[in-house]
């Protein structure tokens, strides 16, 4: 199953050319033999990031991937946007990526990503930085074909 992906880099600092963990989510999304809708940089801005959010779904993804602003900031808003915008929370991928990033650091506690689903599309929050993402990725990705199946009402698949 080949899926659709956006990339969202929420960064008030960064430009396409310094994202180098949305390109590096861009070049995991490619291995796995989905597709790169887009990927875009925006600023931490609640209202640029849910508009954004929409738009991406609008066009197509199945996944949104938020990437950044899942920290403790005043200006790390994303989870919060997140959850406004979804229909409903799905609270496994970040437990997942937690637990899993946990094991190589103490500092995987301060995030407060998440994930949500908005009707048959998940939009999930990594973190901003190259190794940090790569590492979330490593803890969820093979879980996105059967989320998407099973969104789409498709049948439970206990083999993975």
């Amino acid at each position: 199953m080949s899926l659709k992906l956006s990339i969202i880099t929420c960064s008030d600092t960064r430009s396409i050319e310094e994202d180098s963990a949305g390109a590096r989510l861009k070049e995991l999304i490619e291995d796995a033999g989905h597709e790169v809708l887009d990927h875009i940089i925006i600023k931490d801005d609640k209202d640029s990031i849910k508009s954004n959010i929409k738009a991406q779904i609008d066009a197509g993804a199945d996944i949104v991937l938020t990437c950044g602003g899942t920290g403790l900031s005043p200006r790390d808003v994303t989870p919060d946007v997140t959850l406004e915008v979804c229909d409903r929370e799905v609270p496994g991928f970040g437990e997942a990526m937690r637990a899993y990033s946990l094991q190589i650091t103490g500092r995987a506690m301060l995030s407060r990503a998440t994930a949500g689903q908005i009707g048959n599309s998940l939009v999930i929050n990594f973190p901003g930085s190259r190794k940090a993402a790569q590492e979330n990725w490593e803890a969820v990705a093979d879980q996105f074909e059967h989320a998407i199946e099973m969104a789409h009402g498709g049948g439970h698949n206990h083999s993975k």
